[in-house]
């Protein structure tokens, strides 16, 4: 038999993966997308699937990991709240950048997204160094991601 707090895991995988997932699907690449001009260091396409699926795993633990650790603390409501903030971000910037096709404001999108991210690790990390660091590979995907939304909007956008 599980703890009572293991039955929520499956519910912030759901929420989480389900999610991104449905959003990619919903709001992924297109012709436009296909006629953009790409910086020399975008990644093949195939990559992102099982990329931010393995980060969106680490998002729900995470996440759950905090939930199900809080204390009734303010520092546990913070840390809480930017794991809801930074997912908010997350499932908007697709939307943004892909449906709406503007450039510009997925990248301010994804700018807070990366301070989210690291104001989450930042406000974790006393509480549950775990989260903190199941985070951390997500942080250096969207550093990478935010630097290629802003080469997408240099060759694309800003001329």
């Amino acid at each position: 038999m599980l703890p009572a707090h293991w039955k929520s895991l499956p519910a912030f995988l759901l929420l989480v993966v389900g999610g991104g997932l449905l959003i990619g699907a919903l709001t992924g690449p297109d012709v436009w997308f296909a006629s953009l001009r790409k910086p020399s260091f975008n990644p093949p396409g195939w990559l992102f699937g099982p990329v931010w699926t393995a980060l969106y795993v680490l998002i729900a633990i995470a996440g759950w990991r905090v939930w199900s650790k809080r204390t009734g603390t303010r520092a546990d409501a913070s840390a809480l709240r930017l794991w809801w903030v930074q997912l908010g971000l997350n499932f908007l910037w697709s939307p943004v950048f892909f449906a709406a096709r503007r450039i510009d404001i997925a990248l301010a999108v994804i700018a807070l997204l990366l301070v989210s991210i690291i104001g989450f690790i930042a406000t974790a990390w006393p509480r549950d160094r775990v989260a903190a660091l199941l985070f951390s590979p997500y942080a250096l995907w969207v550093a990478f991601a935010t630097a290629l939304n802003a080469a997408f909007y240099w060759l694309n956008d800003a001329g």
